[in-house]
């Protein structure tokens, strides 16, 4: 390089260095700051989802006959179908030993624990091309009842709202959403 080239060269480089040092500071406080922001919003979200609870829930893990929790010893659970990264089904039976409807199906692992009895996903199919494919029942343990309250193709769902003889429900499949009301 000649004297000419050498000179901005260095002129460049110290230019550039300038920019960095100078704009770094900005550049990691505003990573910062999207990071604080989110840890906030989510915290938010939390505070925000335990305030209108839904029920009680209840998540069901792999193994032999297993107590549900929140069913007053009265449900055991029992791993029947896992679909690849996707949810598992389970057979379902009174623990008390009684014949029940519940053992001619196969449910998802969301169970809601309402006054009236057991908000359960009903499986239509267990091939996972056709999923999700099932009906948000409600069981009666007193009558030993399944209700199929509405069908839902979505495995993302929640009971939303809850009035005297009304519930909600909302789901979200990840491209729309929508919100179906059913009477008990």
């Amino acid at each position: 390089m000649n004297k000419v080239q050498l000179f901005f060269h260095h002129l460049f480089r110290f230019i550039w260095n300038a920019i960095f040092i100078i704009s770094y500071p900005i550049l990691a406080s505003f990573g910062l700051l999207f990071i604080g922001l989110t840890f906030v919003f989510s915290k938010l979200s939390q505070l925000l989802a335990s305030i209108r609870p839904e029920g009680k829930k209840v998540v069901i893990k792999e193994s032999e006959w297993e107590t549900l929790p929140h069913s007053n010893e009265l449900l055991e659970a029992k791993l029947c179908k896992q679909i690849l990264f996707g949810p598992a089904g389970f057979k379902l039976r009174r623990k008390d030993g009684v014949p029940s409807v519940l053992s001619d199906f196969v449910f998802g692992n969301k169970i809601r624990v309402i006054e009236e009895g057991f908000i359960l996903e009903k499986w239509n199919t267990l091939d996972s091309k056709s999923m999700p494919d099932f009906d948000i029942c409600l069981y009666n343990p007193d009558e030993d009842s399944l209700r199929s309250l509405t069908q839902i193709k979505s495995f993302d769902w929640h009971v939303s709202e809850k009035a005297e003889n009304e519930l909600s429900f909302k789901w979200f499949d990840g491209a729309q959403g929508g919100e179906v009301k059913v009477a008990l």
